[in-house]
């Protein structure tokens, strides 16, 4: 399934208890209970729809929505996406590609982009490009843990442009891509197994 702001995999019964529609076959990766939900409009006046918090321009109101509690009746039919001040990258330990590329990404994108961070201490570079400082992790949504579907325009233009930034795989939202993959659109990234949270998925 291609996440929109109204869709989003769940146990098909608690979409219906939420007043959404399940289609089958869009969430290959999920139990076969799990399916994709559509619920395209919601009660927060005329422009209600339901999206991540994280992506309303307007105002949220829960239990209208399918999914998890992040997914709410946004009342603005606008893309929410950002308005954040520039975030500081620690350099102390990161490759200079990984600088330079945390650079342009900024400069790309301002506002889109909370938090940055590239060293992870205390582990072998043998389990993490964090450890050697060769990886960056941009943090796209209001709070840590929160959901957007913001990531998918900056994922991909860092894939149309990995030769120039010298990138070796794109990870966001449970899917991967490789510099030496075919370049395509998100939703046909590999998928990747569930690590148990929407940071650990790079949502």
């Amino acid at each position: 399934m291609i996440p929109s702001r109204t869709s989003v995999c769940v146990d098909s019964a608690a979409c219906t208890t939420a007043g959404g529609t399940s289609i089958s076959g869009a969430c290959p990766s999920d139990p076969s209970n799990v399916k994709c939900c559509t619920k395209p409009s919601c009660s927060n006046g005329s422009a209600g729809n339901c999206r991540w918090t994280s992506d309303c321009a307007g105002t949220s109101v829960s239990g209208q929505c399918p999914g998890p509690s992040a997914m709410q009746c946004c009342s603005s039919a606008a893309t929410g996406f950002g308005g954040y001040a520039k975030p500081t990258l620690g350099k102390s330990g990161c490759l200079d590609v990984s600088i330079k590329g945390s650079d342009t990404v900024l400069a790309k994108f301002p506002g889109r982009i909370k938090n940055v961070y590239c060293i992870r201490e205390n582990c072998s570079c043998q389990t993490s490009d964090h450890c050697c400082g060769g990886a960056i992790d941009f943090m796209c949504s209001d709070s840590g843990g929160a959901a957007t579907l913001s990531g998918i325009e900056i994922a991909e233009w860092i894939m149309n442009n990995a030769n120039a930034q010298n990138v070796k795989y794109i990870i966001f939202g449970q899917r991967i891509w490789q510099s030496t993959e075919t370049v395509t659109g998100w939703s046909k990234w590999r998928g990747m197994d569930d690590r148990g949270d929407m940071t650990a998925n790079h949502w």
